[in-house]
């Protein structure tokens, strides 16, 4: 049984994103596989955890490139997920406690759809907006040095990427 299906509603067309997602979920599937089975699955998270750390730092340098305000929800998620699944291997690894493994799987599985559709959009439609190319780091409208834009916040996303986020 698979803990997460590719499906097409995944799919940014950004093709190196969908690529790391597509990553993402094949590494979350091999580690459910492993958990589903009675396997020891604490080297296949552990390798799904670098997957996530090297993937949320792509996302933050191409967020960081196109004018997202340096503390925003979507890095805040980012955070919140490295910060959980670092303490999964330590519960496993220094408490002997491998329940927070079977956990995570759904917790998981359930939380980056919406990530995806919701956070991961907005970065690519800035990108888009920008004229951002994450191969070259090259952004056609790049955002003004504060001491260039009469207003400093005038160019900045707003907190998660979304013009109509409050925050």
């Amino acid at each position: 049984m698979s803990t997460l299906a590719w499906t097409d509603e995944l799919v940014l067309n950004q093709p190196e994103l969908d690529h790391t997602h597509e990553e993402f979920v094949a590494l979350l599937n091999r580690y459910g596989e492993l958990l589903d089975r009675g396997e020891d699955a604490l080297p296949a998270f552990k390798a799904l955890l670098a997957h996530t750390e090297a993937h949320f730092a792509m996302e933050e340098r191409w967020m960081a490139a196109t004018g997202f305000e340096p503390e925003n929800c979507h890095s805040s998620q980012h955070a919140m997920v490295l910060n959980v699944m670092r303490e999964v291997v330590r519960y496993a690894e220094d408490l002997g406690d491998r329940e927070p493994l079977s956990i995570v799987r759904t917790e998981l599985s359930q939380w980056f759809p919406g990530h995806a559709e919701m956070m991961d959009a907005a970065l690519v439609y800035t990108m888009q907006q920008r004229g951002f190319d994450p191969k070259t780091g090259e952004c056609r409208d790049p955002i003004r040095a504060p001491a260039e834009a009469a207003d400093a916040d005038a160019d900045a996303v707003p907190a998660c990427g979304s013009a109509s986020c409050g925050h």
